[in-house]
């Protein structure tokens, strides 16, 4: 059971609009960082300084497959971090910006 200091950590990397973009993504599929950043519109360093700090916060996880990261939420997140999501999801998505990074992941991956 993680205790209140990680649950602050994890709460403080939500406190940043582009990696909340991340998670939004995060939570349909796992993603290359190429594909978050193709998303996103922002340049590699910025995705990786993200994604470092999510993932420091137990938030998400990576793999290297060759050369390419691919990203997936943590799959050690308990269930009431899921359900959460769930919840905030339904909300983050009337975002205008969200939705054009869904329709650009949808569009490269399909």
């Amino acid at each position: 059971m993680p205790d209140l200091a990680s649950f602050a950590r994890q709460h403080k990397a939500l406190g940043d609009p582009s990696r909340l973009r991340i998670i939004r993504l995060l939570k349909e599929q796992s993603l290359c960082v190429c594909e978050i950043e193709s998303a996103l519109e922002l340049p590699q360093y910025a995705i990786s300084r993200h994604l470092g700090i999510l993932r420091q916060a137990g938030l998400v996880e990576g793999w290297r497959e060759g050369t390419w990261m691919h990203y997936r939420l943590a799959e050690k997140l308990p269930k009431a971090w899921l359900k959460a999501l769930d919840a905030l999801c339904e909300v983050w998505d009337a975002d205008k910006q969200l939705q054009k990074d869904r329709k650009r992941v949808k569009t490269r991956c399909s």
